[in-house]
Order: structure tokens, then sequence, then C-alpha cells
């Protein structure tokens, strides 16, 4: 049963071969089409310490190349070196801090992480004379 990026190839019992998607690939061929790649992420909330945590695999690259762009309910990952390209825009299930964010990246690995923003009242109390 060969194995390709994102797809299982079998053959039925009716001699027919089957192709399956598996994982969270696109179903188009983006890979062959693109030169930029659309790395795997992980976002994951910790209500407890209120912290978000983005895991991303980005091969190949130095960490001198990771751009990062964070912005209150979304993050841009990009990042070039040589004929290696990434990009993705990860939306966050929650509004965050910007300048709590500290990044890691060993062995191709990229770690995120920022704390959830301070939650504001909204609107203004007026007292009535």
């Amino acid at each position: 049963m060969p194995h390709y990026y994102g797809y299982v190839k079998t053959v039925g019992e009716d001699g027919v071969p089957h192709v399956t998607e598996w994982g969270n690939t696109k179903s188009t061929n983006s890979l062959i089409d693109s030169k930029v790649r659309d790395p795997y992420v992980d976002v994951s909330l910790n209500d407890k310490e209120r912290t978000i945590k983005l895991v991303s695999e980005i091969p190949g690259i130095e960490k001198s190349d990771i751009k990062l762009n964070v912005s209150d309910k979304q993050v841009l990952i990009s990042a070039e070196h040589g004929e290696r390209k990434y990009k993705k825009k990860i939306p966050l299930p929650s509004k965050v801090d910007e300048n709590s964010a500290k990044a890691k990246y060993t062995n191709g690995v990229l770690e995120l992480t920022l704390s959830l923003a301070k939650e504001k009242p909204q609107g203004k109390l007026v007292s009535v004379e």
C-alpha cells in the first residue's frame, strides 16, 4: 500500500484503486502547484494559565528567516530559506496581548506562546443625577 503526502492509495476488492485523504492536508495539489508550503500548525488554549500556544513544523529554515506577525486575533507565519518557503495565517480562538509573544525555534519546530488579552469592560456606566 503506497503512501503519498496526505493520501493513502489502496486497491479495493473490485480491483479499482481508491485514494483517501488523511490528516489536515488540503484536497488540492497545493504542494505540487505552489512553491509556498502551508505548514502544519497546532493551536492550544490554556484557560488556567490564560495562554495560547502555537506549534508549527517548518523544517529547513534558519530562525533568522522566520517572520511572525501577531495581531489581536490572528498570527501570520512566513519563512523563506533558499527554495523552502512557508506561509500561513492562523486565526486565534481569543484576543491576545501582542507584546506577550515569546517564540522559540528548535529542530524545525516553531513554538509561539501568547498571553490572552485582559478583558476590558464593555461600554461606560453613566450615573443619573
